[in-house]
């Protein structure tokens, strides 16, 4: 039985990317006081991470990040909140652990580059400012019609 296989270091090093990658993600997420945050993150990176560098290890040709996508769909669906009015909450944070599980397959499947550009744009889109219905050029004024801007 073999205590090594050679592939611990690298796997070493992809899992403490997918941890920082989980807390730049999760913090943002948890600043802004919404559900899924750095322990969420950092777990579903990892995992995605561990599922795409197994698969690459055991048959590169296994539709394994397929299979990790449906998965994770489930996870953000139950983020997923529709209130009492028919509003819907939580839909970004649902998005950002879709999107986390893609950054943790391109870290598994050694694509660094790749997975940082990927982190840098899931922290910094949610802190985009929206733009409130009543400023927006697209809104609809009291008759129902858009307003000509």
């Amino acid at each position: 039985m073999m205590l090594t296989s050679g592939y611990e270091l690298p796997f070493l090093f992809n899992l403490l990317f997918s941890l920082l990658a989980g807390l730049i993600i999760g913090a943002e997420r948890e600043s802004r006081e919404k559900p899924a945050g750095i322990a969420t993150h950092s777990l579903v990176i990892g995992g995605s991470m561990m599922f795409a560098f197994l698969s690459s290890l055991i048959d590169p040709s296994a539709r394994i990040a397929a299979a990790i996508i449906s998965g994770i769909g489930f996870l953000g669906a139950g983020v997923i909140i529709k209130g009492e009015h028919g509003t819907i909450t939580n839909l970004t944070t649902a998005a950002s652990v879709w999107f986390g599980c893609s950054i943790g397959i391109a870290i598994g499947y050694g694509l660094y580059f790749m997975a940082l550009i990927g982190i840098i744009f899931a922290a910094a889109v949610p802190r985009i400012p929206s733009v409130s219905k009543e400023h927006s050029p697209f809104r609809k004024n009291g008759k129902g019609k858009k307003s000509a801007l």
